[in-house]
Formats: structure tokens, sequence, C-alpha cells
């Protein structure tokens, strides 16, 4: 059952690879797939498909995992990322490969892309998912991926610099980014520990200056009082004022969707 956060959303089960889940749905114009974080659909993500969706576009926001408009608790987190580590859908140790779960996601992008027509969908991934959007643009309709705060592989050792996709997938992206000028969005705190400086530098190294990548300064003292403990970059850390980084951050990647997927700016 819908949520007043999702109020005005759409609900409808989807079935790819044989398994079934909630998609919410709303809005019209190209197709822009949400990949909620951790914990779930939080009210503050709710907030930011229904942003997506103002901005002109058909936002899909399929429940992967967690309680629907829940709020944020640490325990509640903890309790999904415990959950996370032990499924068979999530590779959270993974550099050099996808999880399970992005095959479903891909279905589901190609879906949005043969009902709405366009050059093609958007995607934005959060936290545990924010990888897969990078994963998603192996398939030629995947337009406008945007990574925020990618935070697999979980960030020990070398895995820091960790993309979780397969050295094939990887080939294939590179391609896509030289060859069809397709670019990457990535947004970042400076000081979040589950995605790393590192995981950006491999990103530039990968794919030159078809990646974007925006790191907000989280350091202590930073200029707008930012804490150090900073994740969540459109959903629970926006500070939705003109002039703050985080509201920068929003509004570039409602450019970046608009631009890829030929709105006009």
């Amino acid at each position: 059952m819908a949520t007043p956060e999702l109020a005005g959303f759409s609900s409808t089960q989807m079935s790819f690879e044989g398994v079934e889940r909630t998609v919410y749905r709303r809005g019209t114009g190209p197709g822009v797939i949400v990949m909620h974080e951790i914990p779930g659909i939080t009210p503050p993500v709710a907030a930011f498909a229904r942003r997506v969706a103002d901005a002109g576009f058909t936002v899909f926001l399929p429940r992967l995992f967690g309680d629907v408009g829940r709020p944020m608790t640490t325990g509640y987190a903890l309790g999904e990322i415990g959950k996370a580590c032990v499924s068979r859908e999530f590779r959270v140790m993974a550099s050099r490969e996808s999880s399970p779960l992005t095959t479903w996601l891909r279905a589901l992008a190609r879906a949005a892309h043969e009902e709405l027509g366009g050059p093609g969908v958007g995607a934005i991934g959060m936290c545990i998912t924010g990888n897969f959007a990078l994963a998603m643009m192996v398939d030629p309709w995947m337009m406008a991926p945007v990574l925020s705060q990618p935070s697999l592989p979980f960030s020990v050792g070398a895995r820091k610099a960790g993309l979780h996709v397969s050295d094939k997938d990887l080939v294939i992206i590179k391609r896509r980014a030289k060859d069809e000028g397709v670019p990457v969005l990535g947004l970042r705190f400076t000081e979040d520990p589950m995605c790393r400086p590192e995981r950006f530098a491999r990103l530039r190294e990968e794919l030159g200056d078809r990646f974007e990548g925006i790191e907000i300064d989280s350091k202590k003292g930073n200029a707008h009082g930012i804490p150090t403990r900073a994740h969540s970059v459109v959903t629970t850390d926006l500070v939705d004022v003109e002039g703050h980084p985080t509201r920068a951050a929003l509004d570039r990647v409602l450019s970046f969707f608009k631009e890829r997927l030929a709105l006009r700016v």
C-alpha cells in the first residue's frame, strides 16, 4: 500500500527474470529509474522521486528492500545492510562483478524505453544501488546514468576503487563513453567512508572526461557546516536552499537528465 509520501504515484506489480516487485510510477516524459538507498523508500527518497517526476520525467521507483515510507533510523539501516550482505541479490564485496539484482533493473529500464520511446532512459542509484546505474550502461537505451554515493563494493582495502562491474561489462561501458559520448555523473561527500575518493579517481581513469564527478566538501569546518558523516547527497543530507552545494548537486542531476533525454533545460 502506498504511503502519504507516495500520494500521486501509481503502483503496479512488474515481473522480470521470474521475480515480481512493486514499482511506483509518477509523471510523463522520458523514463528515469530511481533506485533507492538503504534502508528503503524513506520520505526523503520519495520526495526526490517526486521532484524528478515533476521536472518532466516518468519516474519508475521499484521497491527493492525495506518498508515503504518508513523513516530512516540507525537500527533500521543496519538491519537492511545486514540483510543485503546475506542476500543472493547482492554481492556487496565484489569489485569485478555486478549484483544479480542489476539484471532485473536492466529489464525494467528496457521495458520503460520500449513503452516511452525517445533516445533512451536515465537511472540514478544511491548508496548500495549507486553502482547499479553504471552496470545498466551496458544496454544501449541507458543514456543518463547517475551514481550517487556509490558504495559497492564496501570500501575495504583495495576495494575502495572497485566499480562493482565485470571486466567484460567495463569494456562495453568504456566503449559507449568514448564512441557514443555517453557521460556518467557521480556525486559524493568528500569524507564519506562508504564512498572513498579512490572510487571517483578510478572512474576518471576509466572514463576520462566522460565522467563528471561532483565531490562536496564535508571536511571538518567546511564553509557550509556539512557534517563529516554526510552520505546521502540528494535525499537525507540534502539542504534544499539556493546556493547550498547539495542543492546545486540536485539541480545538476535534473539538468543532466534533461540534457541527455532531450528535454529543454
